[in-house]
């Protein structure tokens, strides 16, 4: 009997590799995705699978409760909630729309799956809620102390989701992941915004000393350790994903000039920006443990085909230039 799983903001980066990832592994299965393609989500990253009986697009904003409440016209199963405003610096030149997608569109969606009864609802957060992690590695235990108006609108929502399990005992799930990265990564994040200057050997700008470090995950990596948790994590948990091995965005910068053939003299370091975190660092022995999952792609092989993808398909780069200029950006 088939399942159906609601995707939201499916069509951004680790939702549309997410869905891929289903479609690709799971044939007893339905995809709807629900995404409003506000400015990062990109229908070309799904063009694989537009044609598959199995997937449909539903173009939805889930800060409108009309909108999301109609998509449970259809039978729902499983619900898989990626949809957010990730990008922090522009959380810190305006917070609201943060808020309104990431807290409203959440509270809109747990009251909606409530009344339909779905068997569960997996709500994918981020590290970044736990604030700076100066040594050591966070549990999913560890205190919240986010850092600006993304990472305290991710922790808002994850509240909000724990409130439903142990109120209503409604049967959601938490992911926290570090950062990830791979193919169709909208450009305003470090790598691919790294590599699309290096194409046009433009400097490299890293805030303060570079300094900051990160712990970077394959994208095809999450979508695994997703999957593991929809199908066997336990309701009213938190699951870390993560690969524990944190890397310098400086670090990062320089093993992108050397891929590339670039100097490194086009890195160059601006003022840093306010609440930045220094570093990031999770603790995944739960999930190692409960769900036998781990990270298969180490950070070399997974940047080299990462540069490879981007050198590869100009014709998703000029996708979003096209798009931009739709926009007036």
């Amino acid at each position: 009997m088939k399942q159906t799983v609601l995707v939201t903001g499916g069509a951004g980066f680790i939702g549309s590799h997410y869905i891929r990832h289903l479609l690709h592994r799971e044939e007893a299965i339905e995809v709807i995705n629900a995404d409003a393609l506000t400015y990062s989500g990109n229908p070309l990253n799904l063009e694989e699978v537009e044609k598959d009986p199995r997937y449909r697009f539903v173009r939805a904003d889930l800060t409108d409760r009309r909108q999301v409440r109609e998509l449970f016209g259809y039978k729902i199963d499983f619900i898989v909630h990626f949809a957010a405003e990730t990008h922090v610096d522009q959380s810190i030149k305006s917070a609201e729309p943060f808020i309104r997608s990431n807290v409203l569109g959440t509270f809109n969606l747990l009251e909606e799956a409530r009344r339909a009864g779905v068997q569960k609802f997996v709500h994918i957060s981020t590290d970044e809620v736990y604030g700076s992690i100066p040594a050591g590695k966070a549990g999913e235990d560890a205190p919240l102390a986010p850092s600006n108006p993304y990472s305290a609108s991710k922790a808002s929502s994850d509240l909000l989701c724990l409130s439903y399990f142990h109120t209503y005992h409604f049967p959601v799930v938490i992911t926290r992941c570090t950062n990830n990265y791979g193919p169709n990564q909208y450009p305003e994040k470090l790598i691919p915004r790294f590599i699309r200057r290096l194409l046009r050997s433009e400097p490299l700008l890293l805030y303060g000393d570079g300094r900051q470090e990160r712990d970077w995950l394959y994208v095809g990596d999450h979508c695994r350790a997703i999957e593991k948790v929809r199908k066997a994590g336990k309701c009213g948990e938190i699951y870390h994903i993560g690969a524990e091995h944190t890397v310098a965005n400086l670090e990062v910068a320089r093993r992108l000039c050397e891929l590339m053939g670039k100097s490194t003299s086009l890195i160059q370091f601006v003022e840093d920006r306010p609440g930045h975190d220094f570093r990031y660092s999770l603790d995944t022995d739960k999930i190692r443990r409960e769900l036998n999952w781990e990270p298969s792609v180490p950070f070399r092989e997974g940047l080299e085909k990462t540069v490879n993808w981007y050198l590869s398909h100009p014709e998703w780069w000029e996708s979003i230039e096209r798009r931009r200029s739709e926009r007036g950006d």
